[in-house]
């Protein structure tokens, strides 16, 4: 017989266009029968398996460095009975899936070992068999969703459809994923971005709204629907990084925020270059980096026209109209001088291919800089691994031969592991725990990263590992500067003579850009859940000991 849910995937090169191809060609089949076939959806209904009233998408990001075919979203657990039929995609990690499958006991396969969906499809769909049981093909998803949630330790948003035509959406009790959902007469959508609802459907700001924590959006088969509070909502500490770097800068309240961002870092540019302007040239890194850098900029402006004032009060009438003139036309200057030639983002590319990529991605636009007497600005989102800036950025732009090279990140230091969705894994990644590992050995501290591993291995042994995050005893010798100046060395490659600077992001600025997104984590190592500091203890284990695995 037909599938209840059906399904297409696809990990090519061009993956929408791709599927959207898949189901093309279904249609072009149809009308091999019936030529105009296209002009009355009405009769493909129940010939085409994506001709349905529930609809369930997702763009798949590879949160385990691996972009198989097999991991991509939605998941399905099928059944003979409709309502067992479960569909399910989210974006998320869960850092307890081994506990997961031994409450329901699954015995699970390799390839579900590696999967946190696998492991959450699972508990849900125990809990929907046994709801279907007492309600036959009328569940009530509410309960199902308050005995299954309560069990996942991490940050969520999914999406559930049922084989009966239910279905839901479910969002984690600190906010940590971004939930929106638009509701008018004819549809009811749901997703990870405000943005991405409004363009599609052409609505304000206001008519698409945040589902809370903890909270579910849950849909009949009649269309009825109802939000319904799973969990009790816990300080909201939704994920800054989207804010910073993830989600789209095209919704209005992000576009305001990263200009923030980069205004907050026009202070300490300016004392960096002596308030320098006439010899100093901005630019940013392709393509996140762009909004950010307008606020950069604007900063700039502000405090170039303020001396533009006070100069030109100072004159008094000792002036001429050249002279006026030439003030008053005093620019920033901005050039665009890297340009990112593959449209890759390199944070996403999979890890076999990272380094030979990042090499042939970004290029630089020649005849920008004055030889030995231009500094160079340049600000990018954020500076995980610093694998792109070593391998291509700061070597292409020391071909220009500036007098010297500021690179700005939007964001804070990255110190900490991230275990709620985002590919941040494995400590020995980031630069600056790199950074931090290269000044303990420098001053012969190394001690502390023994003493740092024999509290883990205590704490382990006492099944202890999420009481406390003692990778911040790693950082606490350093002030963020010395960390800074340290990634810059990291990041220079032994043939680039010009001088290289670091300048980040701090906390206070980031939340003060951010207000509603407080989860700083990756920041700070202070953790939502207490899974948290597990896997950033397991992480730090991982490390001392050579295993180049998650720590979850």
């Amino acid at each position: 017989g037909y599938p209840f849910l059906a399904r297409t995937r696809s990990n090519a090169p061009q993956p929408i266009a791709d599927i959207f191809f898949k189901i093309g060609q279904e249609v072009a089949e149809l009308e091999k029968y019936q030529s105009d076939i296209k002009q009355h959806p009405g009769l493909m209904k129940g010939h085409l398996p994506f001709l349905g009233e529930l609809l369930l998408g997702h763009l798949r990001y590879g949160t385990q460095g691996k972009n198989n075919v097999e991991f991509c979203h939605p998941f399905i657990k099928r059944n003979l009975i409709p309502g067992r039929n479960l569909a399910l995609a989210g974006n998320f990690n869960l850092v307890n899936t081994e506990e997961l499958f031994d409450l329901v006991n699954v015995n699970p396969g390799e390839f579900q070992k590696q999967s946190d969906l696998a492991a959450m499809m699972e508990v849900i769909h125990h809990f929907l068999v046994k709801e279907d049981e007492v309600s036959p093909n009328a569940p009530d998803l509410s309960k199902v969703l308050r005995k299954a949630a309560p069990l996942f330790d991490g940050g969520f948003h999914i999406g559930g459809l049922i084989g009966n035509g239910h279905s839901f959406v479910l969002r984690d009790a600190h906010g940590i994923r971004p939930a929106y959902y638009y509701i008018n007469e004819e549809v009811i959508v749901a997703a990870s971005e405000r943005a991405a609802i409004r363009t599609t459907f052409n609505v304000g700001e206001n008519e698409v709204l945040e589902l809370m924590p903890g909270q579910a959006l849950i849909v009949d088969d009649a269309g009825v629907h109802r939000i319904e509070q799973i969990l009790e909502p816990k300080e909201r500490r939704a994920c800054s990084f989207e804010r910073i770097y993830f989600s789209r800068g095209s919704d209005e309240k992000i576009y305001r925020e990263r200009i923030a961002l980069g205004h907050h870092l026009s202070r300490t540019v300016l004392d960096n270059i002596n308030h320098d302007l006439k010899n100093t040239i901005f630019s940013y890194i392709p393509n996140t980096a762009e909004v950010a850098f307008f606020g950069l900029v604007k900063g700039m402006e502000e405090y170039l026209n303020k001396i533009k004032v006070e100069r030109i009060l100072s004159w008094g009438k000792d002036f001429t109209p050249d002279k006026l003139e030439e003030m008053v036309n005093r620019k920033i200057r901005q050039e665009k001088i890297a340009i990112k030639d593959v449209k890759l983002r390199t944070f996403i590319t999979e890890d076999a291919s990272r380094n030979e990529m990042v090499q042939h991605v970004y290029d630089i636009t020649y005849g920008t800089v004055r030889r030995g007497e231009d500094t160079l600005v340049v600000i990018d989102d954020s500076i995980v691994r610093g694998t792109t800036l070593k391998q291509s950025i700061v070597r292409m732009l020391a071909r220009l031969q500036p007098k010297k090279i500021i690179v700005v990140s939007s964001a804070p230091q990255i110190r900490y592991p991230d275990c709620y969705g985002i590919d941040m894994s494995k400590l020995g990644d980031f630069i600056a725990f790199r950074a931090a590992v290269e000044l303990l050995k420098e001053r012969n501290m190394e001690d502390v990263l023994t003493k740092a591993l024999e509290e883990i291995k205590e704490l382990q042994r006492n099944n202890q590992l999420h009481v406390r995050n003692v990778v911040r005893d790693i950082y606490h010798p350093f002030t963020p500067e010395d960390i800074s100046n340290k990634i810059a060395q990291l990041i220079t490659p032994a043939e680039v003579n010009v001088p290289v600077q670091v300048i980040y992001q701090t906390i206070e600025d980031l939340h003060d850009s951010c207000p509603t997104n407080t989860g700083d984590w990756y920041f700070t190592g202070n953790y939502p859940t207490p899974g948290g500091n597990r896997v950033c203890n397991k992480a730090f284990l991982n490390y001392m000991e050579g295993r180049n695995v998650r720590g979850y």
